[in-house]
């Protein structure tokens, strides 16, 4: 992935999965941003235009073998650090006022090519101090102009989904 080009596609898919009736609530996005890689992470930035708002979000993520950050700036603001083991707090900024966040990451999966990146985050939500939800991230990047660029629901299913039917 070293190799990759500056100007990158990104596909971010998350689903998170409401407690009291297990709705689901899926998010997907494909969009063009750019890649760099420095001391010894991955970094991605680009721009989500959010419902009924003209400025951008822009959104940076940093990937290590450590964990993840993303860090959104714009019309809403917050900075969600993922490490596994560890719950982190943020607060979550939008315009409807501020949210106090916890983010617990329960598994972790970065996959790195020469042509692609790719980074799976299972994460407990907790918003002001109560567990709300049990959610998934998913984050893959490749060069802009690649060929068969590769969707990530063949490969949708969280890291703990993919060991538990790796088990039976």
């Amino acid at each position: 992935m070293r190799e990759m080009d500056k100007e990158v596609l990104i596909h971010v898919r998350g689903l998170q999965t409401i407690d009291a009736d297990g709705d689901q609530e899926p998010v997907e996005i494909v969009v063009p941003g750019q890649y760099y890689f420095r001391n010894g992470s991955h970094y991605l930035r680009y721009e989500e235009i959010l419902e009924d708002f003209a400025e951008p979000t822009i959104n940076y993520i940093k990937i290590s073998p450590k964990g993840m950050e993303v860090r959104k700036k714009g019309v809403v603001n917050v900075h969600m650090v993922f490490e596994q083991g560890k719950k982190n707090m943020t607060y979550y900024t939008t315009p409807y006022g501020t949210i106090e966040m916890g983010i617990a990451a329960t598994n972790m999966n970065l996959e790195e090519n020469d042509g692609s990146l790719d980074m799976k985050v299972d994460y407990a939500l907790d918003m002001n101090q109560e567990h709300v939800a049990d959610c998934y991230l998913a984050i893959k990047a490749q060069p802009k102009d690649c060929k068969d660029f590769h969707d990530l629901t063949e490969s949708s299913k969280s890291p703990a989904s993919i060991a538990k039917s790796n088990k039976q």
